[in-house]
C-alpha cells in the first residue's frame, strides 16, 4: 500500500509540475493563459518591485536549499527516499504557481521590436529556448530529474542505478543547456516591459548563483570525471573557452 501511495504521490507531483511548466512558456511569452508576466495588477512601482523579489526569492530559496546534498541527507529523515525527489518537484511547482498568482506587472516598455517578421522571429527563439529546456532534461533522464523513475523503482521493488556520467548532445557543447534555454526564452522576447525584464535579470542572476551549488554537488559526486568535463566544456556559451 505504502508503495502505491508513493506511486501516486509521484505521479500526481509530476502532472502538477507539467502543467506548471507549460504555463511559464505562456506566461513569460504573453500567450494564451489567462495571467501573463504583463497582465497582472498594476501597483506603486515601488510594492511591485518588492512583490515581485519577493516571489522570485521565495522559488530561488526553497529550489536552492532542497536541492542540496545537506538538506536531501537531513529532509530524508522524515520523508521517504523513494519521493525526497517529488516533493522537490511539488514544492518547486507550488513556489511558481504563487508568483505566477500574484506577481506585479509593471507594463512600462524596454523595447518593442515593430518589425513583424523580426518580431516573429524573436517569438520564435523563445519558444527555441523553451524547447532546448525540455529536450535538455530527456537527455540526460527527464523522469528520473522530476521524480518519476524513483517512485516507479520503489514501487517495483527495485533499486535506483548508481549515476552514471555522460555527455548527450547540447552537454558536449555546453555543461548547462537547461539554463541556456532559460536564458534564450526569458530574453528573447518581442516586447519587454519593466517587469519582464526585472523576471529576466534576476533569474538569470540566481541561475548562475545556482550553477555554482549545483557543480560542487556534481564533483562530490563525480570527482575528477566532472573537474577534467568543467575543463573541456564552457559553461552556457559554446564559443567561449571554459575556466
Amino acid at each position: 500500500m505504502g508503495r502505491f501511495v508513493g506511486l501516486f504521490y509521484g505521479l500526481v507531483s509530476y502532472v502538477i509540475f507539467f502543467v506548471t511548466f507549460l504555463y511559464a512558456i505562456g506566461f513569460v511569452t504573453n500567450l494564451v493563459v489567462p495571467k501573463t508576466i504583463d497582465s497582472g495588477a498594476v501597483v506603486p512601482l515601488g510594492e511591485a518591485i518588492v512583490v515581485d523579489l519577493v516571489l522570485m526569492s521565495i522559488f530561488a530559496i526553497q529550489h536552492s536549499v532542497m536541492a542540496r546534498q545537506g538538506f536531501k541527507l537531513w529532509w530524508t529523515r522524515f520523508v521517504p527516499r523513494a519521493v525526497e525527489r517529488s516533493t522537490f518537484v511539488l514544492f518547486s511547482s507550488l513556489a511558481l504557481i504563487l508568483l505566477y498568482w500574484q506577481w506585479c506587472s509593471i507594463p512600462t516598455t524596454v523595447w518593442d521590436i515593430a518589425n513583424p517578421r523580426i518580431a516573429l522571429a524573436v517569438t520564435a527563439l523563445g519558444l527555441v529556448g523553451w524547447f532546448v529546456v525540455l529536450l535538455s532534461t530527456f537527455l540526460i533522464n527527464h523522469f528520473e530529474l522530476f521524480g518519476l523513475q524513483q517512485v516507479f523503482s520503489h514501487f517495483m521493488g527495485r533499486e535506483m542505478p548508481t549515476p552514471s556520467f555522460h555527455e548527450p548532445l547540447f552537454y558536449r557543447f555546453v555543461r548547462h543547456p537547461i539554463y541556456l534555454g532559460f536564458v534564450i526564452a526569458f530574453w528573447a522576447a518581442p516586447v519587454m516591459s519593466v517587469g519582464h525584464l526585472l523576471f529576466a535579470a534576476v533569474t538569470t542572476a540566481y541561475m548562475l548563483v545556482a550553477i555554482v551549488l549545483e557543480e560542487r554537488d556534481l564533483v562530490s559526486v563525480f570527482g575528477d570525471q566532472y573537474r577534467n568535463y568543467r575543463g573541456r566544456v564552457p559553461m552556457l556559451l559554446p564559443w567561449r573557452r571554459s575556466r
